[in-house]
């Protein structure tokens, strides 16, 4: 069988790009669920493990309040932007 995702909002920020990051970003420093490194990475607690993320990686609130990474361009192929 074939599936569609089903078309949810999340929020998102490009790390080490965007002007300002959103509180739920730095709540998740704070908690140490996001740990920032001086080299522009970041390591995110995630239920699958810790990921990295580089400058210019996107992070994404999910729709159940976990955040993770993602590549710049598998979220251009995978999300648009709503108004």
């Amino acid at each position: 069988m074939k599936y569609r995702k089903k078309p949810v909002v999340i929020e998102a920020v490009r790390y080490m790009i965007d002007d300002s990051l959103p509180d739920w970003f730095m709540d998740r420093v704070t908690d140490n669920t996001i740990i920032t490194h001086s080299d522009g990475t970041c390591d995110i607690k995630t239920l699958e493990g810790t990921m990295k993320a580089d400058k210019g990686d996107f992070i994404i609130l999910g729709v159940n309040g976990e955040v993770y990474p993602c590549k710049p361009d598998i979220f251009e192929k995978t999300y648009e932007a709503v108004e």
